[in-house]
């Protein structure tokens, strides 16, 4: 029993980063209302742009976040400026457009062919790690200091994202602009830029993931492809949009593969979390925490 309770509570730890690593990907769908195929190649890049920080810096792994939300950040938007902006221009008419998710698998399959070609297929990770194998003693359990760090770095983003969405100006512009952009845009607020804000939000969010994981997770230019489907499957099961919905879906799937394989399979663990994916979209494809307005 005292290994179950160890393993639900490791579950919820790395369930939380993977709730972190899905919010970006629910905060561009929010906003733009598209699903944007290359979140993974961002987390990819994220991961690269935390391991090179640090490496150079010789910084705390921390601390590298002063680095990579500002990199990330800037990243996002003028990929969005720059790639996908126009796309919107030249059907704005269209509430979703599909075009854009044809350009976001491109920009997956460049963005990841382009860092193998600079950085070869080596798997790396951090040489000089504080917090390698750092493990907290709860009586006879031991915990994973790295992803009990990353559990308080996602509930402090969460915070973070829902009260800048709730009490700033720009916040409030950008739920203006996910309810009804047309009306957004008659009341003056420019929704280009706000999209550009929100890819860029979504690109910081994932420096962020990137940052929690890289003390105890390998940078190779694929890394994002094992996070990618995950993240489609808890903001499915979390609400699409919804930032808590993201944080609880990420700690169910955390949850199934930690408990699951002290009963069965990991297999089967696997099964378990698409079956569930499965049933939420036949039974509530809103989500299990979708709300009407998802801010």
């Amino acid at each position: 029993m005292l290994y179950v309770i160890e393993d639900m509570i490791n579950g919820i730890l790395m369930g939380s980063i993977y709730g972190l690593t899905a919010m970006g990907l629910t905060i561009i769908f929010g906003v733009l209302k598209v699903i944007n195929f290359a979140h993974g190649s961002l987390l990819m890049v994220g991961m690269y742009a935390a391991y090179w920080a640090i490496t150079l810096t010789g910084v705390h792994p921390y601390l590298a976040l002063a680095i990579v939300i500002p990199v990330m950040f800037a990243f996002g938007y003028a990929l969005q400026n720059i790639v996908i902006k126009p796309i919107f221009i030249a059907e704005k008419n269209v509430r979703e457009p599909i075009t854009v998710i044809i350009v976001t698998t491109g920009i997956w399959y460049i963005l990841d062919n382009l860092t193998l070609l600079v950085f070869g297929p080596q798997y790396r990770s951090l040489t000089a790690n504080p917090l390698q194998g750092q493990m907290f003693e709860l009586g006879s359990m031991f915990i994973s200091a790295p992803k009990f760090y990353g559990f308080i770095i996602a509930l402090v983003t969460a915070a973070a994202i829902h009260l800048f969405m709730q009490k700033t100006i720009m916040g409030r512009a950008i739920r203006a602009t996910s309810m009804d952009r047309e009306a957004a845009s008659l009341m003056g607020i420019n929704q280009y830029r706000i999209y550009n804000v929100a890819f860029g939000i979504g690109a910081a969010t994932t420096g962020i993931a990137a940052v929690a994981l890289i003390p105890f997770n390998n940078v190779f230019p694929t890394v994002g492809v094992l996070f990618d489907i995950k993240g489609f499957i808890i903001v499915v099961l979390g609400g699409l949009g919804s930032i808590s919905g993201a944080l609880l879906g990420g700690i169910i799937v955390g949850l199934i593969e930690s408990v699951g394989p002290q009963f069965m399979t990991a297999t089967w663990t696997e099964a378990i979390v698409y079956g569930l994916f499965l049933i939420v979209l036949f039974v509530k494809p809103s989500g299990l925490f979708g709300q009407k307005h998802d801010w």
